[in-house]
Parts: C-alpha cells; sequence; structure tokens
C-alpha cells in the first residue's frame, strides 16, 4: 500500500465507528502560549479534556502535523542516525470526549491491526501502566493478543503527559517486534530498531497542575496516536521509515543534486536528516513560524544550520535545502494545501536563511579544526565552553550543532561553561539596559512599606478618562522622591509596548507632577520629585491628571500599530507576526517577522492601505475582561510569548483588525489622522522594523521634511555656484595649457620659397575649440601659413590660416590648402582665403597630412 493509502483506510475506519474526521491544527500553536509547536493531536482539544471548552461532535479522528524538538519530547539528536525518529511527523488519533473510553479504544486498535492491515499478531505487544488493571484486564478480554505479549511499565514509559502541566494519564502502547526473536519481552521498550512501538492509547483522566499535583478531570477521555511514518515502514516492509514512499522522493532528489549514492550508512545518514529537516522546516514556515534568534524561531534556525551543515558531508556547499521544497509539495501538498498555498514564501524564507548561514559556515568549521587541533596535541578531548561561545556568538553555531561535530570525531563539549558565558552575556545586557527609575534609585518589590490604609483592588480608569478623583492610599519617601498610591488612576504603566503617562495629582493647594509610574503586585505607584508631594496625606482626596495632549499621540500610534499590523498580514502575508514594538507620543516602532526588505512599492501599498482604514472613520470596540475562550472564538489575533490570564482585553476596529491587547486607543479610526512610515530597516535575521507617525507627528515630520528640502536648495544652488567656478577655472587652465602648445608651433617653424610655414598636431575638444587655436595662431604668427590637425573623438580636424600679405602678393588660400590636406586624411572641407577647417576619418593618416603641408603650400606659391 502507499503511504496516501494508508492514511486514508485509517481515516475510514474510524469514520466507520462513528467520528468526526477533523482537519490538522497548525503546527505553529499560535493560541497556546505553553507550547513552541504542536506536538501531539490532542493539543487542539486540550479545552475539552480541561473542560474549559466543548465539541459539537463526542468523537473525532485526523492526522495531525506534529514537530517534537524541545522539551521533554526531544528527538532532534537521534534524527537520521536511527530509523524512526523525526523532527516532523504525522500522529494518526482518534479521540473520545467523555464518550468511549478503553475498552473500545483497545477493542477498536487491535481490529485495525490485525483485521483491517493484517499485521501478524504474534509479533505485536501490548503494555500498560504499572497500576492500570483495568486496561490489563480488557487486553485479555475484549481481543486475541496472546497474554504473554501484555507487559507492565512505570511512569516513564506507561503515562502520558502533554507537557509540565496540562491533561495526562496512563497509557497503553502498542509495538511491534520485527526481529527473528519475536516472541522476546526484552524487546519492549528496549530502545532497539527491531521493536517499535506504533500506537499509544492514552486514558486521559488527570490535570497536572504548576506545582505537580494530579487532579481528576470531571470527564474520561481516549487521546490516541500512532506514528504514520512507523505504521508506513512496517505496512511496506521497509526496515526504515526512510525507505518508505514519505521520505524517498526527498532522498532521491537530494542523490540527484549532491551527486552520492544512498548506499553506505556514512552517506545515508545526511540524506535522512536533510529529508526529515526539510519536512519540519517548511510546514513550520508555511504555518507562520520564521528563523530566528528567539522561542520557536531559534529552534526553525538550529534546525536549518543542522541540515546545511549535513549537507556539506554530501558535497553540498550552496544553499540546497530551498529546492526540496517543491518535491515535498508534489508528494504532500493535496493531504496539506497549505504548503502548496505558500511553497514559493517557504523557499524564499529558506533561501535566504541558507545564504546567511554560509557566509560564516566554512569560517566556523575552520575555528572549530583549529581548537580540534589544539586540543589534540594537549591531549585533550573536550571542547571548553569558551570556544563553543565563540562558535555561537561568532559564527551561528548552535550549541547542538557544536556538540554534534564533536561527537563525530570522540570529543565532547563543556556545555555547563557555554551556558555559565550565555548567561553573563544576558546579565550583560540586562544590566546595560536603561534601569526604569535609576535616577531615583527607585527598587520596589511589595507593598508592605507603604502601609496602605485600604488594600482593596486598584482601579484603572484610563480607558474611559484622563481625569479621575482619586484618594491616597498609601505613601512613601525614597531618595528625592516621593511614591504615592491612589485607590483608582488613569494613568496607565507601561506595558505591551505602549509607555508610562505623566500628568499630575491635584489637590486644591497644590498641583503635584507625576513624573513616571510603575506597577507593585496590582497598585500603580505615582513618582514625584516635585517636593510638594510631601504635603500629600494617606486619606486625602486628589484629582489624577494625565497629560492629554501626550496621551492622545500614544494613543494614535498604538491603535496605528493594529491597523499596520493587519495591512503587513494583508500586503506581505500570514506569516507576519509581531516581533516587538514601542509606542510613545513621538513616535510607533513595529518588529515583526519577515525574511526580505520591504520593496518601496510594498511600502507604498502597506501606507496606502492604512491610510484608506483610517479614514473609514472605524469605531473602537473595546472587548474588556472577557473570557480567554470567548476571545479565541472572536478570531482576536494572539501570539506565542504572550501570557495570557482568563480573562483579557481584546481591541477591535471595525471589520478590519482585531487583537487581544491591554493598552489604551483612540475611540474611531479618524482620530489617528495620517500615517506615515518613516523607516524601514533589518535588526536581525528574519525580522524587520517599521517607524511611522500619525497625527501631530506627521505635521512635523512633514515640517522637518521641508526645512530639510529648503536646507538641500540651498546648498544645491551653492554646490552650482562652485561648479560654475569650477568650470570657468578650468577651462581657462585648459586653453592655457592648449596656448603654450601654439608658442611651442611658432618656435619651430620651415619655410619654402620665401613663406614661413607653422604646423602640428594639437589637442583640442571640438572644432570651434580648433579654429580658436587657428585664429590665435594667426594673430601671433605675423606672415605666414599656419596649419593645426587635431584628433577629434575618433576623427581628425584641420585648421589652415593664412596672413593677408601672402593671400595678396603670392595669392595663397587656407580653403584651397586645406581641401589638399583632407584628402590624404579620408574627407573634405574648405572655407574663406585667410582661415579655412575640413575634416577627416582616418586618424591613423595625421602623420602623413603633417608632413606633406610644405609639398602643398609649394604647389600653391607657384
Amino acid at each position: 500500500m502507499t503511504s496516501q493509502e494508508i492514511r486514508q483506510q485509517f481515516l475510514d475506519f474510524f469514520k466507520s465507528k462513528d467520528h468526526r474526521i477533523v482537519p490538522s491544527s497548525p503546527v505553529v500553536p499560535f493560541d497556546d502560549p505553553t507550547l513552541l509547536f504542536t506536538n501531539a493531536g490532542m493539543n487542539q482539544f486540550k479545552d475539552v479534556f480541561l473542560g474549559t471548552g466543548t465539541r459539537e461532535y463526542k468523537r473525532a479522528a485526523n492526522t495531525q502535523k506534529c514537530i517534537r524538538v524541545s522539551g521533554k519530547h526531544n528527538d532532534l539528536e537521534e534524527v537520521g542516525h536511527d530509523t524512526y525518529h523525526h523532527t516532523f511527523f504525522e500522529m494518526l488519533g482518534n479521540w473520545s470526549f467523555g464518550d468511549y473510553y478503553k475498552k473500545e479504544a483497545i477493542m477498536w486498535a487491535w481490529e485495525l491491526l490485525t483485521e483491517v492491515w493484517k499485521l501478524p499478531k504474534e509479533r505485536l505487544w501490548a503494555t500498560v501502566y504499572k497500576d492500570d488493571d483495568e486496561a490489563f484486564e480488557l487486553w485479555k478480554q475484549v481481543t486475541d493478543i496472546n497474554p504473554a505479549h501484555i507487559l507492565r511499565f512505570g511512569d516513564k514509559d506507561n503515562f502520558w503527559e502533554m507537557g509540565e502541566t496540562g491533561p495526562c494519564g496512563p497509557c497503553s502502547e502498542i509495538h511491534i517486534n520485527l526481529s527473528d526473536d519475536y516472541d522476546n519481552p526484552s524487546y519492549v521498550n528496549a530502545g532497539t530498531p527491531e521493536c517499535i512501538e506504533i500506537w499509544n492509547l492514552v486514558f486521559i483522566q488527570y490535570n497536572r497542575d504548576e506545582t505537580g499535583k494530579l487532579h481528576e478531570l470531571p470527564a474520561k477521555h481516549v487521546d490516541t496516536g500512532m506514528g504514520f511514518e512507523r505504521v508506513c515502514a512496517v505496512l511496506q516492509n521497509k526496515s526504515s521509515n526512510y525507505d518508505t514512499d514519505i521520505f524517498m522522493p526527498l532522498i532521491n532528489e537530494i542523490v540527484k543534486i549532491s551527486g552520492v549514492k544512498y548506499e553506505n550508512e556514512e552517506d545515508k545518514i545526511p540524506m535522512r536528516v536533510i529529508a526529515d529537516h526539510i519536512r519540519a522546516l517548511t510546514f513550520a514556515i508555511a504555518d507562520g513560524a520564521v528563523p530566528g534568534n528567539e522561542g520557536r524561531g531559534y529552534v526553525l534556525r538550529r534546525i536549518l544550520r543542522r541540515a546545511a551543515r549535513y549537507g556539506r558531508k554530501i558535497n553540498l556547499k550552496e544553499p540546497f535545502l530551498f529546492n526540496l521544497v517543491g518535491v515535498l509539495v508534489s508528494t504532500m501538498g493535496n493531504v496539506f494545501p497549505e504548503i502548496k498555498e505558500k511553497r514559493d514564501y517557504v523557499k524564499k524564507v529558506i533561501k535566504a536563511e541558507e545564504e546567511s548561514f554560509n557566509a560564516t559556515l566554512d569560517r566556523g568549521i575552520e575555528l572549530f579544526e583549529e581548537v580540534v587541533r589544539r586540543l589534540n596535541k594537549n591531549n585533550q578531548k573536550i571542547i571548553p565552553g569558551e570556544d563553543v561561545f565563540k562558535l555561537y556568538d561568532t559564527y551561528g553555531f548552535p550549541v547542538d550543532l557544536t556538540s554534534l561535530m564533536a561527537r563525530e570525531i570522540g570529543f565532547s563539549v563543556d556545555e555547563s561553561g557555554f551556558n555559565k558565558l550565555m548567561e553573563a552575556q544576558r546579565k550583560k545586557a540586562r544590566e546595560a539596559s536603561k534601569e526604569k527609575f535609576a535616577s531615583v534609585n527607585i527598587v520596589l518589590t511589595d507593598l508592605t512599606s507603604f502601609n496602605l490604609i485600604d488594600n482593596k483592588q486598584v482601579d484603572f480608569t484610563g480607558y474611559d478618562e484622563l481625569k479621575s478623583e482619586a484618594k491616597i492610599i498609601g505613601m512613601k519617601k525614597e531618595g528625592n522622591a516621593n511614591l504615592i498610591v491612589l485607590d483608582r488612576t488613569p494613568f496607565y504603566v507601561e506595558a505591551g509596548g505602549q509607555i508610562d503617562d505623566i500628568g499630575k495629582i491635584i489637590t486644591p493647594a497644590a498641583e503635584i507632577e507625576i513624573v513616571d509610574v510603575t506597577k507593585v503586585e496590582n497598585a500603580v505607584i505615582h513618582i514625584s520629585e516635585n517636593s510638594l508631594a510631601e504635603t500629600l496625606q494617606p486619606g486625602m482626596k486628589v484629582i489624577a491628571e494625565v497629560d492629554e495632549k501626550r496621551r492622545w499621540d500614544i494613543m494614535r500610534n498604538h491603535s496605528a500599530t493594529h491597523f499596520l499590523h493587519k495591512a503587513l498580514r494583508t500586503i506581505l502575508g500570514t506569516h507576519v507576526q509581531q516581533a516587538g514594538s514601542y509606542v510613545g507620543p513621538d513616535r510607533l516602532r513595529f518588529d515583526f517577522t519577515h525574511f526580505a526588505k520591504l520593496s518601496p512599492e510594498e511600502i507604498e501599498d502597506i501606507e496606502a492601505l492604512v491610510n484608506e482604514q483610517l479614514r473609514r472613520n472605524l469605531p473602537l470596540i473595546h472587548h474588556r475582561n472577557i473570557p480567554f475562550e470567548e476571545a479565541k472564538k472572536m478570531g482576536a489575533l494572539m501570539f506565542f510569548g504572550d501570557k495570557y490570564g482568563d480573562r483579557v482585553n481584546v481591541v477591535q476596529f471595525g471589520d478590519f483588525t482585531m487583537e487581544f491587547c491591554g493598552g489604551t486607543h483612540v475611540k474611531n479610526s479618524s482620530q489617528i489622522g495620517l500615517f506615515k512610515i518613516i523607516s524601514e530597516q533589518s535588526i536581525a535575521s528574519g525580522v524587520r522594523r517599521i517607524e511611522a507617525v500619525t497625527g501631530a507627528g506627521v505635521e512635523k515630520y512633514i515640517h522637518t521634511q521641508l526645512e530639510h528640502l529648503k536646507e538641500s536648495e540651498k546648498k544645491i544652488e551653492e554646490l552650482l555656484d562652485v561648479k560654475k567656478k569650477l568650470e570657468k577655472e578650468i577651462s581657462e587652465l585648459k586653453m592655457r595649457e592648449k596656448f603654450e602648445q601654439l608658442d611651442h608651433i611658432l618656435s619651430l617653424h620651415s619655410e619654402e620659397h620665401g613663406v614661413k610655414i607653422y604646423k602640428g598636431k594639437v589637442r583640442a575638444d571640438n572644432m570651434d575649440e580648433l579654429k580658436y587655436l587657428g585664429d590665435e595662431l594667426r594673430n601671433k604668427m605675423g606672415s605666414g601659413v599656419g596649419i593645426l590637425i587635431a584628433q577629434i573623438d575618433d576623427k581628425v580636424g584641420i585648421v589652415a590660416v593664412v596672413s593677408d600679405d601672402l593671400i595678396k602678393k603670392k595669392n595663397l588660400s587656407a580653403g584651397k590648402i586645406v581641401g589638399e590636406l583632407a584628402k590624404l586624411v579620408g574627407g573634405g572641407g574648405g572655407g574663406r582665403p585667410h582661415l579655412a577647417t575640413a575634416g577627416g576619418k582616418d586618424v591613423s593618416a595625421i602623420p602623413k597630412a603633417l608632413a606633406k603641408v610644405e609639398e602643398i603650400v609649394s604647389q600653391q606659391n607657384k
């Protein structure tokens, strides 16, 4: 059977058991900050298992795209070196949400494996959790498995957990022993390729909290997962997953482009690694992830660089991974159309990343080899943390890549030393960051020292008003700063990129300037360096007032980031994700994932789309304090890395943009005014940064640009004046140089029959200049005939002059003389008796023409 047929038979089997066939969820779980990647089919049903969500069906089945490269489920080191581990794989699964349980799960699994797929029963083994007597007995009751093939194992092998926290429970695994010794229990869970797990039946009945404690779930569920690649290898009678029709098209293409045969193990390992890694990269990038320096982006970068380095082992030194995307799309694009739709984009991202790493890969390998030579001299086999860190920091070698290269030659790395250097670098970066309250040396960890007179929830009123009546519920002095806690406040504390508010606290006797705010626990701390603040007392009624103009400028810029984000995803693609932001009164800064520099046309289109939407006067719809699951169902954009509580805020502007956001915003889009992008640049591989202005910021920007323009115009005028002056000076210098040529010609004359002849080759830029030199020669020579010849571009220019006395006495004519000379250079010409010009094509004949001057004049002087 082909892999396509195997996949379809699985789905058809469970469809016949009344299961809903559901689509795979994205491999990038943007709606679950606890996961880097979707690592199991049950991820999309996590809310059902936790009792916080429901589905309209009780039974489901699908094939789920999964990536396992971090945390508990990390198979990266085994990939390619064994025959059955992968970073990316498909998980065939079936689920019961409080419907059927262990009996049906076990019975149907056995039916599919032995009756539909006809696997030999004598080779199958079942394992159960050590205390799960129910599952142990069910295997004997509802299947005809050999009872001796039912084994018990502990937490490591037969208790399944999605992560450090979350749904979990005992499981029953099905293994197949493909060896000749298939009746030997010692093979099961021994990590041998002869006996592998093909299906895991998980019975979810607990939820593990942050403390590690298990809690019974309100309903019991079934969650099964079958390794698609493994079962294909078994059914296609292959000893390796990589030899199935899932991987062989990729491997055949690698053979083709490398010129290396897929024969010996030394060459097979790189090809298997590359074939595996291009699958993980393609599916992750198509689903919205981008190689980068943090989180899942860094995982993808590690995978790509690992594949690139393995490529060197089979002579692939130029970028090649991107060329494998098309082969993968041809084999899997019908099942997962998203990779077909994003094919060109995925290729561009991978190619750009390959080119970036290739620039330093060779030098990094050289450094690695230098380190190894140094260590070998001292009979050392551990690469110091300093060298591992240098390879990472300078050449982009992830520590696992360096470890891999080290293991290949029998070395190891000092990961502890590397980690210490990494932490030192992070610490240095943190210290280099400006301390928020360095000027007043404030360090706050809790509210104990404030002696609050009222511990009620502090209300934030800043969404609706910029001036609020409030009561002082706590105060303290630290250095020259007074710290004030109010029971309610409109002051926004920096979060989500939006900077702090400033303003004042007003009493009947004084106005106290607030220069900064911070948050401790749930209280906003208002900071004043005004000595009048010492007149304030706990219990006093005050007015807390935010700087209105500044806040409005901030809100315009913050709301504009939402419009910009949507425009970027519309123009560039939905792979764009926010990677950071700054929202101040003067400008906004928006960092986003994208693989290439934006073209002027793209920037223009993004700007135009934002401004078009702003002019629609879209109203703000502020969904406040709504349940997290409700916000998800609304379709609000959310991103990995952001921490969301049980209740969240969602900011929506009409039908254009809707995102999770806790910041403050304008009431409708037209209040933003005009939006203008002022810069776009790269800040890291795969991350771009846009800076922009709105409202009054655009006015200031235009004014600044006009001032620059005026300054430029003034400088241009000054430069033009200088240019004219220099051109005049150059022209005068050139003419002076050319007149010096005439002096030389006048000093060397010949004479024929009493007629003085002045001749020579001169430099002239054009015929007018040559004619001018001829006039000058005539004025200076007195009585005589003058001939000047010049090469002008690729042609010959001739001027002849005759003094007045020779015209009268000798009847000499410049026109006739120049006409004869012109014939010698392949041209013609003529003119008046005192001055005439001619031109010709044969530059090489100039010496010949000059030599004939006396003869021609002599013939005219008879």
